[in-house]
């Protein structure tokens, strides 16, 4: 018997029992389904939180003020004033593996526009902040070092802050009054959204650090942050390094001493956000796989079913010819049929509810060719594992017993 002639006889054998064929297939279709939806919302969340490490800025580091002991417990971090000015020029100067800095401050203030107001994060900055923050402008200019060194009342605003007090007009030129000190917009940051839960990127105003410190905030020479870019993501341990090595001289701290600052590096902090979901995508690919292996199983019971059903069937085929093989492969097709054609429409069902779980619960999915290729292969196998041993029963049987089988 040719193969062509075994896969038609197969079809016919399932084509007699469609409902039992459809659920039999079922268990594959949900496998396959599960797998794609589940590794499509594991690679969603993978791209959603590399997009918003990235949103933060390139080769990113913070420097902030360490903590101190009170009574034998260290308090929070930023708790002393130990970073300054001076500490964020010589990191300039000295650090080859850097290649901007910008000190930061910050305070919550009162802003005022007509009649209108709105109670926003007012962060003072450095001319080089819109460069490692990866940040562009919507509308207008960032300032200069001229402006930063005269101290001008300018500001450049966050999206939410511009829609909240000019609702769409446009606002640069406009004088606003920034705890009742008037301040004159020159540009508007384009949206960024949040950065990772932490805060809204958008709701903030941004003025030179300089006019923060000496008209807004009332700080003298200390700094709450020092924002600093590496020359690229490889040298951004090395600026690690060299910022450390430079500040513990600077501070006069003693070898084997606490520091009194403390750095973040946002590639370990993305790299290892990035690998924890990596693994979580990995994890809801292998509880959807359970299923198909359910389905599996599924297959290997109906299948075991039909050959104690058809065996008269099998007994009559073998004493007109037909071989061990032909038999084995007659059923190991039937196996794979059902198993190709759930993976199949397993894989419109994934894609589907991939689909609908973006647009309704508001989650970011993203299909992956390879896993879906990786889904359907799998229970592809799964057919012809769980198929063999009904097919192979199958032809082991003694046709002179299958002939007398009842």
């Amino acid at each position: 018997m040719n193969l062509l002639r075994i896969v038609k006889v197969s079809l016919r054998a399932l084509s007699r029992n469609k409902m039992r064929s459809f659920l039999t297939a079922l268990g594959i279709i949900i496998g396959v389904g599960a797998v794609i939806a589940m590794i499509s919302i594991g690679q969603g969340a993978k791209a959603e939180v590399e997009k918003r490490f990235n949103s933060l800025g390139t080769n990113l580091l913070f420097v902030r003020p360490g903590s101190e002991a009170l009574h034998g417990r260290h308090v929070e971090e930023g708790s002393i004033k130990s970073l300054t000015l001076a500490d964020a020029q010589a990191i300039k100067e000295q650090c080859s593996a850097v290649t901007a800095v910008s000190p930061s401050v910050n305070g919550r203030a009162q802003t005022i526009y007509g009649n209108k107001n709105w109670n926003t994060v007012v962060q003072g900055v450095g001319a080089d902040y819109p460069k490692i923050r990866n940040w562009e402008m919507e509308s207008g200019i960032f300032f200069d070092e001229s402006m930063l060194r005269t101290s001008q009342k300018i500001c450049i605003l966050g999206a939410d802050v511009s829609k909240n007090l000019f609702e769409g007009a446009n606002p640069i030129g406009q004088v606003i009054r920034i705890n009742k000190i008037p301040f004159k917009i020159i540009g508007v940051f384009q949206p960024k959204g949040d950065s990772g839960g932490w805060h809204n990127q958008d709701d903030v105003i941004i003025v030179p650090y300089t006019t923060a410190m000496r008209r807004l905030l009332g700080i003298a020479d200390y700094v709450q942050s020092i924002d600093i870019s590496a020359v690229s993501t490889s040298k951004t341990a090395e600026a690690q390094t060299q910022i450390e090595e430079l500040l513990r001289i600077r501070h006069k701290i003693a070898p084997g001493g606490e520091d009194d600052f403390s750095i973040r590096n946002m590639s370990d902090v993305a790299a290892g956000a990035s690998e924890s979901t990596r693994i979580l995508t990995i994890l809801l690919g292998g509880i959807a796989s359970v299923s198909l292996l359910v389905g599996g199983i599924g297959i290997m019971n109906i299948m075991l079913v039909s050959v104690t059903e058809r065996i008269r069937e099998i007994g009559i085929r073998m004493s007109v010819g037909a071989r061990e093989k032909d038999i084995l492969l007659q059923f190991l097709i039937e196996a794979t049929v059902l198993s190709v054609l759930g993976g199949v429409i397993g894989i419109g069902v994934g894609v589907a509810s991939s689909k609908l779980i973006a647009q309704f619960a508001g989650w970011q999915t993203l299909l992956s060719m390879s896993a879906i290729a990786l889904a359907f292969l799998f229970s592809v196998s799964v057919g012809v594992f769980f198929g063999f041993y009904p097919a192979r029963k199958a032809s082991k049987l003694d046709p002179i017993d299958a002939l007398r089988y009842e």
